[in-house]
């Protein structure tokens, strides 16, 4: 089998009407697809800029897909190159990863920076979908109202991830706004709530406030670094699978949880390369962050969601195709 040709697309796909008025574009994305001389083809996705790819692109054509190591390539190659292995072999993409031990993985709704009524309206609409977790990028001038207005909303058993960004700042006001939160009872972390440059308030917020303080991490040295310094109860991890995977085994070698975030603001395909990953990592029981629904439209078909968590994949290979159309609605290069 040979690579007879890449195709790269590059999409602008806009944010849905609530998020693009305060965040009107999001990150570039670039879609892949890796054709062969037998007909299999692999898709694949990252974030930036198609032109920056182009090198690896001419290093791929003329190769045998299933001789060159896929995770020397990185994204999106990475995702396109086990795509086609998988479909070769007839297995789903998780089976490179590890025994699966999971066949839905849950997810969180998601919300931008808004006003309280305006995010307790969102998560009227994730309730609605069968979500059960909302990640709300929360900001220190009104997280107490925001968590509130959504309680009220949607009830208790509805609960918020909050993620300050940092610009909680200081543990003076990260302990405050905590003792304020803690009676809504409704928060199940605190991510990144103050400056990341010292550990020692990481460790300090966790002794004034019940709530689970998590860092948002990706290398497993920094794990480890956390843990050292017993500043998280749980922990959000990026990064490419094999990465997850290591850094994943250094938290639950302290018994600590984790969610996943490859893709963010991603479309399926991204998504679904998550979904396999997380399917063999046994610590990964919280919520994901790969949002595929903020966006108007979606080229990757096939990855489906329902009760807030997605359907692993069973097909061979990513189980996820490229909706041709839709890409060509959104390409810009």
């Amino acid at each position: 089998m040979r690579i007879v040709s890449v195709e790269l697309y590059e999409v602008e796909i806009p944010p849905i009407p609530v998020i693009a008025r305060v965040w009107p574009k999001i990150y570039d994305i670039t879609l892949c697809r890796v054709l062969t001389d037998e007909g299999l083809e692999g898709i694949g996705e990252c974030q930036g800029k198609a032109a920056t790819l182009a090198q690896q692109v001419e290093a791929l054509v003329g190769g045998d897909p299933l001789t060159l190591d896929p995770f020397a390539h990185g994204m999106p190659f990475e995702c396109a190159l086990l795509d086609i292995a998988g479909q070769a072999h007839g297995i789903p993409i998780h089976r490179f990863f590890g025994q699966q031990v999971r066949d839905r993985v849950p997810v969180s709704y998601w919300s931008c920076p808004l006003e309280p009524a305006e995010t307790a309206a969102e998560a009227e609409i994730g309730a609605s979908r069968g979500f059960t977790n909302h990640k709300i990028k929360a900001r220190p001038w009104n997280v107490v109202e925001t968590v509130r207005c959504v309680r009220e909303a949607v009830g208790p058993d509805y609960s918020v991830g909050l993620d300050p960004n940092t610009q909680f700042e200081q543990p003076a006001v990260a302990a405050r706004l905590a003792a304020e939160l803690e009676p809504l009872g409704t928060v199940a972390n605190l991510e990144d709530p103050v400056l990341k440059s010292n550990y020692d308030w990481y460790r300090l917020l966790r002794e004034k406030t019940f709530i689970p303080i998590a860092l948002h991490l990706g290398h497993p040295g920094d794990v480890l670094k956390a843990l050292k310094a017993e500043c998280i109860d749980c922990v959000n991890l990026g990064g490419a699978p094999l990465q997850l995977r290591r850094a994943a085994a250094v938290a639950a070698a302290a018994d600590v949880p984790c969610w996943v975030q490859m893709g963010g603001l991603c479309t399926s395909v991204l998504a679904a390369y998550s979904v396999h990953a997380q399917a063999t990592i046994p610590n990964a029981t919280l919520p994901c962050d790969e949002l595929p629904f903020t966006r108007v439209a979606d080229p990757g078909v096939g990855l489906h969601i329902a009760e807030g968590h997605f359907t692993v994949p069973t097909a061979p290979g990513l189980g996820v195709t490229l909706d041709m159309d839709v890409v060509r609605k959104y390409r810009v290069g």
